[in-house]
């Protein structure tokens, strides 16, 4: 596929959190970046964008980020959704893997890692 074909979503409600994961990924040479501050605006997103992978906050307002990935799941249950939490409580994390996520990271997002991540899907 290669990592400027790629579409990236990126899901949280803090603005500053948001631009700068938007700023890296496409410093990795991504063109289409798309954005959703809260859980139920990522669904639509989402479903207008079909992201090749989706980076979400799991503490979000109106859907937190498990409920939206389980409704991403049901538009695409091939969806990438690798989830993010500061919280980084073992319930959070769970829930979140028995929903369905790609992958876990903890907050703040290790650049190295988000990197890694979007290198082994665009193989």
């Amino acid at each position: 596929m290669g990592i400027e074909n790629m579409t990236v979503l990126i899901c949280d409600d803090s603005l500053l959190a948001r631009k700068k994961l938007v700023n890296f990924v496409k410093s990795l040479g991504v063109k289409s970046v798309v954005e959703a501050g809260d859980g139920e605006a990522s669904i639509s997103v989402y479903k207008n964008n079909l992201p090749d992978v989706t980076f979400m906050d799991i503490v979000m307002p109106k859907i937190n980020g498990v409920d939206a990935l389980k409704q991403i799941l049901e538009i695409n249950p091939d969806a990438k959704v690798v989830m993010a939490s500061s919280v980084g409580t073992q319930a959070n994390l769970k829930e979140a893997i028995n929903a369905g996520a790609y992958d876990f990271l903890q907050k703040p997002l290790e650049e190295d890692q988000v990197k890694a991540i979007i290198e082994k899907l665009a193989k």
